[in-house]
């Protein structure tokens, strides 16, 4: 079984938005067969949070990351384009 990935998931506020992407990503992701552990923040917190994290998944604009796989997009809110961004999701864990 694959180590539990861990996705640092960030929107403007860090409430409603990120919880609604962190919990689908998580249901999207079981679905696959795939456990991860999501942290969720403000987008300003990125670059104090995403050092031990595989990944991040925001609905806004980010900037430092370093060496971290992002992912933007507001396809868990809006349904459009959510296979496609699941799909590079998996891809990038995987990798």
């Amino acid at each position: 079984m694959m180590e539990k990935k861990r996705v640092l998931v960030a929107c403007g506020t860090a409430v409603a938005t990120s919880t609604v992407v962190a919990r689908k990503l998580e249901d999207e992701l079981r679905r696959r067969g795939i456990e991860i552990i999501t942290t969720q923040c403000k987008a300003a917190e990125v670059p104090s949070r995403v050092h031990d994290h595989d990944l991040v998944v925001t609905t806004t604009f980010v900037s430092g990351t370093g060496e971290v796989p992002v992912i933007h997009s507001v396809s868990f809110l809006t349904g459009i384009g959510l296979e496609r961004d699941i799909d590079r999701i998996v891809e990038i864990l995987q990798g």
